[in-house]
């Protein structure tokens, strides 16, 4: 997906950054493009390349990487500017940042592509920018890499939820509530606010599984709000 397939994804900017509340609380070589299937070969731990190139690989992944969060740390703040005083003009260049981070994170991959800080970046790009399943096979590289992450698991679960897949956000707070809790509670949140926009409009959603969900999270909630030993 190089610039030129992004102008479906500007054009659409103003709705996908909307999104933000609930982040309150690689074909063609780009990660997590091509129907959330990555083309970037993995690593062989047979491979045969020289030190001096996978020097050469290291320290480029690295130069890449750098440039990326920069670009990212400037695309945030303009998306906090953007939402906090409804500044479309912010949210535009917002959009602009995490496009650049997108490429440069993809050139850190192409480099070294078990990066695992790169691969949960460029997640959090392809979520900000709506593209939830991309996010959630970027996630999946980034967990397979640390299966600990549990930022990794609690954003995947934000996509999930985007996706309207409820077994697998489900699947995921459970894990943060027992090893990131709280992780789970900004996973909560989002499925709540999941939850008051589908009563609102189902958007296709069929009203017993959103009823439920509903029940769900009731239950969940309680417990949360037991105390320990309860």
């Amino acid at each position: 997906m190089d610039r030129s397939s992004l102008t479906g994804i500007t054009a659409a900017a103003g709705m996908l950054i909307l999104a933000s509340a609930a982040f309150a609380q690689m074909p063609g070589g780009r990660p997590g493009s091509g129907m959330g299937q990555s083309t970037l070969p993995p690593s062989d731990p047979q491979d045969m390349t020289s030190p001096a190139s996978t020097e050469k690989s290291d320290v480029a992944a690295k130069k890449a990487f750098k440039a990326a969060m920069k670009s990212l740390n400037r695309a945030k703040e303009l998306d906090a500017a953007g939402a906090r005083e409804a500044n479309s003009d912010k949210k535009a260049k917002a959009v602009d940042e995490y496009a650049q981070a997108l490429d440069q994170f993809t050139e850190a991959l192409s480099n070294k592509s078990d990066m695992v800080e790169a691969w949960s970046n460029v997640g959090y790009v392809h979520l900000r920018l709506g593209a939830f399943a991309e996010a959630v096979d970027d996630y999946n590289h980034a967990l397979a890499l640390k299966p600990d992450l549990y930022e990794a698991t609690m954003y995947r679960g934000v996509a999930y939820l985007a996706l309207d897949r409820l077994a697998d956000a489900k699947t995921a707070y459970l894990e943060l509530f027992d090893h990131a809790r709280s992780m789970a509670d900004q996973l909560m949140g989002a499925m709540q606010k999941w939850l008051n926009d589908h009563k609102a409009d189902p958007r296709g959603m069929r009203p017993a599984d959103i009823a439920s969900f509903e029940k769900w999270l009731l239950e969940r909630d309680g417990i949360a709000k037991s105390p320990p030993g309860n």
